[in-house]
Formats: C-alpha cells, sequence, structure tokens
C-alpha cells in the first residue's frame, strides 16, 4: 500500500504541468494535466472438464496521466491495479517525449514494444477480449525499457518507429551486453487502408550474446465505413527468454527454433443497434520437436453503450495438434473507459 500511495501521489504532482501526450489516454489538450484509466471487469468459462473453470476477475484495471511540460515536452504514466495480474500495482508505461519535431519525436523510458498492429492497440481498443496466440508468444516481451524515434500520424501517408530497447522486459535491468533493435513502419495508400512491416533482432538470454533472436511481421488494416477487417503475420526464430511470460497474459508455451503464426479478424458495426458482430481466425505453430500447433475462432459481439462503456461477448473455439485440449471458453467482458 505504501508504494501504491507514493505513485500516486507522483500521478497528483503531475497536475503542476501542461499537457499533451500520445497513448491510449486519448488526445488532450495543452491546458493542464489530464487523468484517464480503464477498468475491465470479466466473467470466464472454461470447458476443461472434469474440472471446468468458472470465475470473475477484472482483466485490467489501469490509470494514469499525462501532460505537457513547456517547451516541446511531454509525459506519460500508468499504473496497473488489477491484483489478477499482480497482487501489487506496479508501473506499467513510464516515458518522457521530446515533441518539437514531427517527424523526429523521441520518447525515453518504459513503453510498448514498438512491433506489431495487435500488440500496439490499446488494451481498451481490442476488438475481441484476447490477442492472438502468435502475438502472445513471438512478441514478449510486450514492455520494455529503451528509447524510440517516430514520426507521422494517423493521416499521414506514412509513420514509423525504431527503438533501442534492452531485451529483458519490464522493470529489469538489461540481462546481457546487448541491445534489442525494434522497428515498425506503416503505410496509408488509401484512407481506408493501411499496411506495415515490422522487425526485431536481439540477444534475449542472460550474459549470451551469441544466439541471437529474429522476428518478422507483416499486417494490414481496411476500414470502410462500418466494415473493419484486421490482418497480421508473425515469424520468429532464435533464442527466447522464458522468464519473460507471453505477452500480457499467459506464459510462453515451449517454442522451437523457428514459430509462426497468423491471425484475420473481421467486424461489422451496425451504428443504429449499437453492435459489433466480430469474427477471428488464427493460429500459431510453435516449431517445436513435439509438433505442437493450435489454431482458434473467436465469435464475439461487442455491444456500445456510450463513447467510455462496452459489453463484448466471446466464445474461443481452440483446436490443437497433436492432441486436442479441451479448452474453449466463454468470456464476458465489462469495460469501462475515464
Amino acid at each position: 500500500m505504501k508504494k501504491f500511495a507514493f505513485l500516486l501521489l507522483i500521478l497528483a504532482a503531475a497536475g503542476s504541468f501542461k499537457l499533451a501526450a500520445q497513448g491510449c489516454g486519448g488526445p488532450v489538450s495543452d491546458e493542464g494535466l489530464k487523468m484517464f484509466g480503464f477498468i475491465q471487469g470479466q466473467y470466464e468459462f472454461q470447458n476443461s472438464e472434469p474440472n471446468n473453470k468458472s470465475t470473475f476477475s477484472f482483466e485490467r484495471a489501469r490509470i494514469g496521466a499525462q501532460g505537457v511540460i513547456p517547451y516541446d515536452f511531454s509525459y506519460y504514466v500508468v499504473l496497473e491495479l488489477s491484483p489478477f495480474i499482480s497482487p501489487n500495482p506496479y508501473l506499467l508505461d513510464a516515458f518522457i517525449s521530446y515533441n518539437r519535431f514531427d517527424w523526429a519525436r523521441i520518447s525515453v523510458g518504459s513503453f510498448k514494444t514498438p512491433f506489431g498492429l495487435e500488440t500496439n492497440t490499446a488494451c481498451n481498443g481490442l476488438i475481441t477480449a484476447y490477442r492472438s496466440t502468435v502475438t502472445l508468444q513471438t512478441v514478449a516481451p510486450f514492455r520494455d525499457l529503451g528509447m524510440v524515434l517516430m514520426g507521422g500520424n494517423e493521416n499521414t501517408f506514412l509513420t514509423y518507429q525504431l527503438a533501442i530497447m534492452n531485451g529483458s522486459g519490464l522493470g529489469r535491468f538489461d540481462n546481457n551486453t546487448k541491445k534489442d533493435i525494434v522497428g515498425r513502419v506503416v503505410l496509408k495508400p488509401l484512407d481506408f487502408l493501411k499496411v506495415g512491416a515490422s522487425f526485431r533482432y536481439g540477444y534475449p538470454s542472460l550474459n549470451n550474446t551469441k544466439d541471437s533472436r529474429t522476428t518478422f511481421g507483416a499486417e494490414l488494416q481496411a476500414n470502410y465505413k462500418n466494415f473493419t477487417v484486421l490482418g497480421e503475420y508473425i515469424m520468429d526464430q532464435g533464442d527466447y527468454n522464458r522468464d519473460l511470460g507471453g505477452g500480457c497474459s499467459g506464459n510462453l508455451i515451449e517454442l522451437g527454433d523457428k514459430r509462426s503464426g497468423a491471425y484475420v479478424t473481421a467486424a461489422y458495426l451496425v451504428e443504429s443497434l449499437k453492435l459489433q458482430p466480430v469474427f477471428r481466425y488464427d493460429f500459431f505453430d510453435s516449431g517445436h520437436t513435439n509438433n505442437y500447433k493450435e489454431s482458434n475462432m473467436t465469435f464475439g459481439i461487442n455491444y456500445f453503450f456510450n463513447d467510455w462503456t462496452r459489453l463484448q461477448a466471446n466464445y474461443v473455439y481452440r483446436t490443437e495438434e497433436p492432441a486436442e485440449i479441451k479448452n474453449d471458453e466463454f468470456v464476458l467482458q465489462l469495460q469501462v473507459k475515464f
């Protein structure tokens, strides 16, 4: 509790500065501190006979602050409060940005790894309750410490991010003498279409500068009227750090030297009913000698009470090779942003 109170005190003290930053906090003015956050209350039923799982939980519960400091600097801080993620609140994101040049902004601190579409979609903006298996298993660490150079925005033909990062994960000192190089480029050839590519190269294991890791990704986003299609392919090979965990939820499964997968998500917003039916297909090949593979189909529907409150209902049908596991899941998630 003392740590939690101290972190909240830091957030409150930031109110003496002027504001405007980027991230899942949304757009802000330059007139003062902006506090933001979201809560995702969740019910899960997992068909894993004879030990079915049925529970209420908080998928995430986050609070943050962002603002600007004259001249050209901004800050962004987020805490994770969900006891189902960690028994103690902890610092999730914390970075300082220099924004003088639109095409050469620099951020330093703790932030999301700038790899891939799904990774860099805010948790409160995901169309489905969970991210795909390939994202969870191949992008880890989702968050890291480092420095990123970036340019462009939602309205420009080109956006890019190029980062130098520890590669050791959130809140950890670097565990070797090397740094990870991570980059992402997105092009917008049409108003409704974006295509992009990502890469990462690094040395993830403790004091091991011989076994490297290389990751490549390709992505597509199409938003035409009320119809949305999202797709991504990721290939990851080489060494990996099993202590990093599988993204922001779950654990890394046993991986081989070369692993890959992809997903395609389609959704249509029926504005008059405030409903959005959703379907996603994703697959993942672990590349392990046990030939473990999985494919999943997510059937869902989102209901928007207003701009800040959303209800998601997802049924996830999972199949595995070489032996299928009973682990289909129904998820009901109520989200409030503030």
